[in-house]
């Protein structure tokens, strides 16, 4: 009895050459991944994290490959530097085919961000966010582009309370409830962003 379901893997990503890739927390576990896979299908790779160092570590690991992979620092809880970032990349790329917003922290102990924004919230969604609106004119302009949220199951324990959205002063903070929070903020930014891509008819997807 045959059967037509085919298990996806690495070998059916076509050949990327060409493409200019944004992967953000590329120098660690799934990014690192990401990365990896993408510049060995010839894609030029801008592997984004906060520190210069641990990007240039993580492509030294990764090799030669087809591709090109440029370290860029990103520090997604500070928006000036989301801003300096996004600033830098427009005036170095003209195209963006491919955008994963996947960088992130969990289950930490209640901080505050330099913009004072819950620290797992800050950098999860509102660091993401904040990169994609800014990059968001040059992905419009580069058909057929994806921005791709990295969720999680967390989502399901995440839940949006108005009226304490960041925990103020710690209250009512648990590690699991504000990075389950944070998880489903990307889940609602990406479900509203593709509703509005389709709605103007762009030739664009978000996914999760």
């Amino acid at each position: 009895m045959s059967s037509n379901n085919h298990s996806w893997s690495v070998s059916d990503i076509p050949n990327l050459a060409n493409k200019i890739v944004l992967v953000t927390g590329g120098n660690t576990g799934l990014g690192f991944e990401t990365v990896k896979v993408f510049a060995e299908k010839g894609a030029e790779v801008i592997l984004a994290c906060r520190t210069v160092a641990k990007g240039e570590a993580a492509k030294t690991n990764i090799g030669q490959v087809a591709g090109k992979i440029t370290v860029m620092a990103l520090d997604l809880g500070d928006l000036t530097s989301v801003k300096a970032f996004a600033d830098a990349f427009l005036k170095t790329y003209s195209h963006l085919d491919i955008l994963v917003n996947n960088a992130g922290i969990m289950m930490t102990p209640y901080g505050l961000t330099k913009d004072g924004l819950e620290q797992q919230q800050g950098v999860n969604h509102f660091g993401h966010f904040a990169l994609t609106s800014h990059l968001f004119e040059l992905l419009k302009a580069t058909p057929g582009s994806r921005i791709v949220n990295v969720s999680s199951l967390a989502h399901k324990r995440g839940e949006m309370d108005w009226d304490n959205l960041m925990y103020a002063e710690g209250k009512e903070y648990t590690p699991i409830k504000a990075y389950g929070r944070s998880k489903l903020e990307n889940l609602l930014f990406t479900y509203e962003l593709q509703r509005r891509i389709k709605a103007a008819g762009l030739a664009m997807e978000a996914i999760a």
